[in-house]
């Protein structure tokens, strides 16, 4: 049954909060001939649970392609609107790891900028207030660990936009690692002919929530992938 969800990894389930770890190179959410952590998640459960129809599974937040880490799921709707007020109301604790290339210099900082989608792209820009769909995009980081021309990065999002981390830290000259988009010479990972499978040294580390249904908090961890190992890029306390 486990092959339903190849690479995908369930780290905690308790009623109708499911919390995985996802690989790099695969969709959040798909059309339905494409391979996505929804789609391989509905059929796991539908076999698992023997449900002859239709599988509820609501997707609060989406981590981008390349990028891998802890999300959460909500296995019927009075769940999913507990967990989704709960991002909108930014209740929700992130953090994510990022090893990007160049030295930081400052052990913590806060990156402000405006920042919008580029129409018609697979791309986000910065920008000026005045540019019309233009939204102020923040985060705060902490170094981890510095190391021969790269920097480790502990960030957590008081916004989150399309592209935000990548964008931000690549246009100040600190690309994430492996991620071309934004401006990385670096490969990370896996080489594929298929740009689209590449991952890149962005992990979504933990992630803390109210449990929508009992009176518990859920903090969960996500192991780093295999990929920052073999990229020679793995932290000292990891």
């Amino acid at each position: 049954m486990e092959d339903l969800l190849g690479d995908v990894k369930v780290l905690y389930e308790q009623g109708p909060c499911l919390m995985i770890n996802k690989p790099g190179g695969l969709l959040t959410q798909a059309p339905p001939h494409i391979d996505s952590v929804e789609m391989r998640l509905k059929k796991f459960i539908r076999v698992r649970d023997h449900k002859p129809g239709r599988v509820y599974l609501a997707v609060p937040h989406r981590l981008d392609r390349p990028v891998t880490g802890v999300m959460v799921f909500a296995l019927h709707q009075r769940a999913a609107k507990r967990i989704s007020n709960q991002f909108q109301q930014r209740l929700v604790e992130k953090e994510y790891w990022a090893c990007v290339e160049g030295g930081v210099e400052s052990d913590e900082g806060t990156l402000i900028d405006f920042m919008r989608k580029v129409p018609g792209e697979a791309r986000s820009e910065i920008c000026e207030e005045s540019v019309e769909q233009a939204k102020r995009a923040i985060l705060h980081y902490r170094v981890l660990q510095r190391g021969s021309g790269k920097t480790w990065l502990s960030i957590q999002l008081e916004t989150g936009r399309t592209h935000q981390i990548r964008l931000q830290f690549g246009s100040r000259g600190f690309p994430i690692i492996g991620d071309a988009l934004y401006g990385s010479v670096s490969m990370f990972g896996e080489h594929h002919e298929d740009e689209r499978r590449r991952c890149i040294a962005l992990h979504s580390r933990r992630l803390r929530i109210r449990h929508p249904m009992v009176d518990e908090t859920v903090d969960m961890t996500a192991p780093l992938p295999d990929t920052w190992a073999m990229a020679g890029i793995l932290p000292n306390n990891e």
